[in-house]
C-alpha cells in the first residue's frame, strides 16, 4: 500500500490516470475503502491491560501499522480522485466520507495527543490533562512512525481541498470537512497541518 500511494502520486503527477480502465480503478477504489476502514477508528494508546512494557509496545507496533496501512490506502484513494480528467464514477461518496472520518479521528486521537500535551488523556483517569500540563514542557521527540503518519494526513488535507475544486460534495461531507480544517488552529505544534487547513477551509469557502 506504502508503493501504491507513491506509485498513484507519480502517475497523478503525468497525468496519465484517466487512461486507466474505469471499471478497474473503481475496482481498486472499492478495495481501498476496505482497508482504510481497517485502521480508521483503532486507538493507538497504549493498552494497559497487557502485563509488560513489551507487550504493550507490541500492541501498539501492530495497531500503528494497520493505521499507517490505512493512511496509505487513503492517500491512494484520494491520488486517484484528483488526478486530471477522471470520470465521474470515481468519486464513490462512501469512500470521501471513509477518508475524512479516517483522517478526523486520527487527527484527534493519534496525532494532536503526540503534538500537543493538552490534548492528551490523563494516564490516571479524569480525562483529558488538564492547563496545568504546560504546553512547554512537551518533548519535541516523537516516534519516527508518528511523525510519518502526519506526514500522510497533511498530505491527505492538502489533497481533500483539490477534491472540493474538482467535485460536488454533499452538505453533510462539507459540514465535516469544515470541521476537520478548523480544528488544527487550536493545537499547538502542527504548523504543517495548518498550512494545509488554510488550503482546504479556502477551498470549502469558495465551494
Amino acid at each position: 500500500l506504502s508503493e501504491l500511494g507513491s506509485e498513484s502520486a507519480k502517475i497523478k503527477a503525468m497525468g496519465i490516470m484517466d487512461k486507466l480502465s474505469t471499471d478497474k480503478t473503481v475496482k481498486v477504489l472499492n478495495i481501498l475503502e476496505k482497508n482504510i476502514q481497517d485502521g480508521s477508528k483503532l486507538s493507538t494508546l497504549l493498552n494497559h491491560n497487557n502485563d509488560t512494557e513489551d507487550e504493550e509496545r507490541l500492541w501498539r507496533d501492530l495497531i500503528m501499522e494497520r493505521v499507517t496501512k490505512s493512511a496509505d490506502a487513503c492517500l491512494t484513494a484520494i491520488n486517484i480522485m484528483t488526478s486530471p480528467n477522471m470520470p465521474k464514477a470515481v468519486y464513490i461518496e462512501d469512500i470521501i466520507e471513509r477518508v475524512i472520518q479516517y483522517t478526523k479521528f486520527h487527527s484527534q486521537n493519534t496525532l494532536y495527543p503526540q503534538y500537543d500535551p493538552v490534548y492528551r488523556v490523563d494516564p490516571h483517569g479524569g480525562g483529558v490533562l488538564s492547563s496545568k500540563a504546560k504546553r512547554a514542557k512537551c518533548s519535541t521527540h516523537k516516534q519516527r512512525v508518528i511523525v510519518m503518519l502526519y506526514n500522510k494526513v497533511c498530505d491527505i488535507v492538502s489533497s481533500l481541498s483539490e477534491l472540493l475544486e474538482i467535485q460536488l460534495l454533499t452538505d453533510t461531507t462539507i459540514l465535516q470537512i469544515s470541521s476537520m480544517g478548523i480544528t488544527p488552529f487550536f493545537v499547538e505544534n502542527v504548523s504543517e497541518l495548518q498550512l494545509c487547513a488554510i488550503k482546504l477551509v479556502t477551498a470549502v469557502s469558495n465551494f
